[in-house]
Parts: C-alpha cells; structure tokens; sequence
C-alpha cells in the first residue's frame, strides 16, 4: 500500500469516527429532551391556555424563565430594562469557545391567542436549550436561551439589540410554527404605524357644515392606497384596520384611528414605499380638513439574511427526523411574513425556518390556535427541539473545527 493510500484510509477513518461521535452526542440530545418532554408540554400547554399580548407577557416569561433555572440556567429577569424579557444562560461566556442562543417568544395576538404559535416556540427553544446544554461543558460551548417579548407588531427583539442583547452570540436560531414545514424565512422588511385623524363633531342632520368628519379622512385615504396598490412592485405589500371609525351614526366622528402595516423586500425599499403610503394618509387629511397623526407602533423589522451552511445543517436534522420540505410552494407562503428576527440577522449568523404542524389552517386565524396544542402539536415541539438542538451541535463542531 502506498503512502497516498494510507492517508486516505486515515482520513477515511478519521471522518467515520468524527461522524460516531456527533452521532453520540446527538443521541444524548434526544434522551436529555425526551426526559423533558412532559414539562415542554406542559409549558406550551400552559402559554396556550393563558395568552399574553405585546409586552404584558408577565406570566408567560416568568413560566419559560422559571422551567430553564430548574435545570441548571442562571436566569436575568427582567432583562436590559425589559420587564417581559429574559436571559437564561449554561456554561461560561467568557470562557467558552462558541455561544449559542435560542430565541423564546411567547406573545399572543389580541383576540386571537397564540394563533401564531408562539406557545410552541417558546417551548421548542426551551427544549432545545436544555437538550443541548446535555453536551454543551464538555465541547466548550456556551447556550443562552433570550426571551423576546413583543414580537406581534412590537419589535422586542429589536429593543433588546439597541440595549446590547445578542451581540455576544456566535449564532442564533428559533423555529416557527406554520401550516408545513418550510426550511428558508424570506420575510418582508415592514414598518407598523398607527393612523389617527382628528375632526370636530357635529350633528350630522341639524348642523353638518360646522363638522370635521375624521371618518371622511380614512375613506378618502383607503381609496387612494387601493389605487396606489396598482403600482406598487410586486413584493411590497400596504394593509391595515380601522380600530375606530365614530360613536354614532348622527354625530359626525371627531377622531378616527386605525393600525396599518407597509411591508417591502427590503429596508432599501420599505424606505422608499413609506413615503408614498404617507401621502395617501396626507390626502386624507387635505380633502377632509382633519388633522392627521401616524406614530410608528415599533422600529421597522428587517429583511432576514440567513447563514445557509446552519439553514442546510438544519435542513438534514429536520429531515433525519421524518420531517418533510416537499411541499406545494403557494401552502409554504408562511416564510413571506415579517419578523424581529430579521433585525437580530443583521448581527449575528441566524436561522428562522418553519416547522409544520399539519391541518388546512394557517397563521393568525382561530383554527391555528387550535392546532397548535393537541397531539400533533406536541410532535412538532419534540421535532423542533431536537432539531434546533442537533442544528445548533452541528453548527458549533463546524466552526470550532474550522478555528483549529
């Protein structure tokens, strides 16, 4: 046998054993996650049945936080001056080589409860944490679990970033509930503004010229945005509601609000779109003679950039645990909505793929709120812990094999 031969019989074996190994540790990722699996449960579970909107998540971040420090996380709650936010961390940062934080969220949309399936989130993130952390001292990494509240039109995460949170991250990745799994996010860059028109009441028989209808301001401005539409690019998308339109049908309505969303490709383009919604609004106000508001409800989320060596890392793990990308294009649209996960993928390598849950619901409707407890539902919780948990192993050995 030649000299070339033999190298390559050692590199040969080399990998296999490399390969055992990772195998092992992934093995004991999935028996610390299945000894955990009935307080997952119960965590979703319990975020299911007590759902909390924007920045009122009290109860559901102390449950998530209180879960991690009975297993070994030292817990920082409140976080950075965020009473609804947490960091839960195992293992030494400073010491560590490599930082891994999952991402919890766990607000609920008004009226319609956890319809986006944060219950799950936050208790796949939690799992996959704490099935990591399993193996974590003896590879040198470190794991964080962030709790970030606000993410249905708030931008809690990216609150936490301008206070310093995830910046001290090697990587970061949660899993989304959706209809089907779908393994890249390409959500809209989207900017949250709420619309206010003031006017000035009158009776709407005996005195109508001494009025200033704040209703007639929405109606002219919905008009022209409807028209604007015909000229908009393809991947820009402008919609909102009209929270309140008037108190009675004889007064002319003094003030009228509403809650609009403008969402682009990307923050190049959100910019450029703002502006021409903006003038709808104007329009309003000019034609009616109301006076016209618009208070941004959060800072804009970002376009997501995604590192595509973890999303493929993450990709074979999902697979490897039976779950399925071959899926109709128009029932895997979820990856289009908008996320503060975007923001965080500005500044630290990220991930945010779906992860179905089966059923003919979709995101942000009542029968996706029932889907996302129940025994499907649980399966996708253990599924995306453990995937979230192997995906972010494979990540750590990959980058701390390339540093040597």
């Amino acid at each position: 046998m030649n000299d070339a031969s033999t190298a390559s019989d050692h590199a040969s074996a080399s990998a296999a054993d490399a390969t055992s190994a990772t195998e092992a540790l992934k093995q004991r990722i999935v028996a610390r996650r299945e000894a955990l699996d009935a307080k997952l449960v119960d965590l979703s579970n319990d975020l299911h049945a007590n759902p909390e909107t924007a920045w009122q998540e009290h109860r559901s971040s102390a449950a998530v936080a209180r879960l991690l420090a009975e297993h070994g996380f030292e817990v920082e709650h409140p976080y950075l001056g965020l009473e609804t936010a947490f960091r839960a961390t195992f293992g030494d940062r400073d010491e560590a080589a490599f930082t891994v934080g999952f991402v919890a969220e766990y607000d609920a949309l008004p009226g319609l409860g956890q319809a986006c399936g944060h219950n799950l989130i936050a208790a796949m993130s939690t799992g996959g944490a704490l099935a990591l952390a399993a193996v974590a001292d003896e590879l040198g990494i470190a794991v964080e679990v962030i709790g970030s509240p606000a993410e249905e039109g708030g931008g809690g995460k990216i609150e936490l970033l301008e206070r310093g949170a995830f910046t001290e991250l090697d990587f970061a990745l949660m899993a989304h509930p959706a209809p089907v799994d779908v393994v890249e996010a390409r959500p809209y860059a989207v900017a949250h503004w709420h619309v206010q028109y003031d006017g000035r009441a009158a009776h709407a028989a005996a005195y109508p010229e001494r009025g200033v209808n704040a209703n007639d301001a929405f109606v002219i401005a919905q008009t022209a945005i409807a028209l604007l539409r015909q000229q908009l690019p393809a991947g820009v998308r402008v919609h909102g509601v009209q929270t309140r339109g008037g108190e009675a049908p004889n007064a002319i309505p003094e003030r009228t609000e509403g809650r609009w969303y403008v969402r682009a490709e990307t923050m190049e383009q959100l910019l450029e779109t703002e502006q021409r919604v903006r003038n709808c609004f104007e329009a309003g106000a000019l034609a009616s003679g109301a006076a016209l508001t618009v208070t941004p409800e959060s800072k804009r989320y970002s376009e997501m950039r995604t590192d595509e060596a973890a999303l493929e890392r993450y990709r074979a793990n999902a697979v490897a645990l039976g779950r399925n990308f071959d899926v109709d294009p128009a029932a895997a649209s979820m990856n289009r909505a908008s996320t503060d996960m975007g923001n965080v993928s500005l500044v630290v390598d990220a991930i945010h793929p779906y992860i179905g849950v089966g059923g003919d619901a979709s995101n942000h409707q009542p029968a996706f709120a029932a889907a996302c407890v129940g025994p499907a539902a649980e399966q996708t919780l253990r599924d995306g812990a453990t995937a979230l948990a192997w995906t972010a192993l494979d990540v750590a050995l990959d980058r701390l094999n390339q540093a040597q």
